[in-house]
């Protein structure tokens, strides 16, 4: 079968020939429909902090925001059907671990990061291998398209995560998204579904119109103000209540919590390129006297993406609105590299 294939830290993705994937016993194998190409998948071909030490060999496949078809099940799946519909969250779950009973499955202690680990061929592929497919297969419900369900993968879902669950957010709340790329988009859509006010940060107009179209009721043009958290708390009445950094460098960290008003609270969904290399510091005196808090949120639970389904069939979200482009097969290693410069807006999704 046909896939983009890692051949290095920073050097270009090639289309080749691969083995095809067979399912082991608690596995099922699902041909590729769509997937979304992430700022995640630039950050392990890159070789960035959260990704070292993981020993991608040439011929690694990443992709992690599926949907497709299963075409192959496993002896001890008793769940999955062939022809089944489906996707799968980012972080594979065991189901059997505390985290995962409890509710938490992006937190499994046998958590595997799908198509971001050696062990775990992604989907820019044709086909790809989901194991424990009874826990982490997700069946798509009827009128959502492949490409519509890409563009809900790792940031659409990981957004929803935050904001949803993990950000003490109510309606009328200012919220502000510092950085406009696919998660930060994502986030803008979501956070007004859910009710507050959104003012987007980015440096790009393109991105900003884009913000505006999907919500936000207010932007800021970064590299048109001298301070952003001032432009931020100036538009919002003396700061946001909620603040996201969507993209992980050391001036939207600093800016989003500086943006906030008093008892705000930071949500940190960006992580970090090698600048940065996963350490970034804060203004931790202001932090103090203000009662800020700093919020990590990682992927989406498993057992949450019905509270997605159920916004998408009334109207209340639409994950098609973030995808900007669908792209073939052979046009993933340049979409890819165009993340280094921030060439992408919104979601590009590898529509096969």
């Amino acid at each position: 079968m046909r896939a983009a294939v890692f051949t290095g830290h920073g050097d270009p993705l090639e289309i080749r020939e691969v083995d095809e994937p067979t399912a082991d016993p608690t596995g099922v194998v699902v041909e590729t429909q769509a997937c979304g190409i992430c700022r995640s998948d630039w950050h392990a071909w890159q070789g960035d902090p959260a990704w070292e030490g993981r020993g991608f060999e040439d011929g690694h496949v990443f992709g992690h925001e599926p949907a497709g078809v299963v075409v192959e099940v496993g002896d001890e799946v008793e769940e999955v059907r062939e022809g089944d519909h489906v996707t799968v969250p980012f972080n594979l779950g065991d189901g059997t671990c505390p985290a995962c009973r409890d509710g938490h499955s992006n937190l499994c202690d046998e958590r595997i990061p799908f198509g971001l680990t050696p062990e775990s061929p992604g989907a820019f592929a044709e086909r790809f291998h989901v194991p424990w497919a009874d826990y982490n297969v997700v069946p798509l419900p009827s009128g959502i398209s492949p490409v519509e369900m890409a563009g809900l993968g790792c940031r659409f879902m990981t957004s929803f995560h935050a904001l949803a669950h993990r950000a003490d957010l109510t309606g009328g709340d200012w919220v502000a998204v510092q950085g406009c790329g696919g998660v930060g988009l994502s986030a803008v859509h979501i956070a007004d579904a859910l009710g507050a006010n959104v003012v987007a940060v980015d440096l790009f107009a393109e991105k900003l119109d884009t913000a505006s179209e999907l919500g936000a009721v207010e932007t800021v043009d970064a590299e048109a103000v001298d301070d952003v958290p001032a432009a931020v708390r100036a538009v919002t009445g003396g700061g946001a209540d909620v603040s996201v950094d969507a993209l992980g460098i050391s001036e939207t960290c600093r800016n989003s919590v500086e943006s906030l008003r008093k008892r705000g609270q930071h949500l940190q969904i960006g992580l970090t390129s090698s600048e940065d290399a996963g350490e970034i510091s804060l203004p931790t005196d202001r932090m103090v006297a203000k009662e800020l808090q700093f919020v990590g949120s990682f992927g989406m639970p498993r057992p949450r993406y019905d509270e997605i389904f159920r916004m998408i069939a009334h109207g209340k979200l639409d994950p098609a609105a973030v995808v900007s482009e669908t792209v073939s097969l052979d046009a993933v290693p340049e979409r890819l590299a165009a993340m280094t410069d921030f060439g992408t807006s919104g979601i590009p999704v590898v529509e096969f």
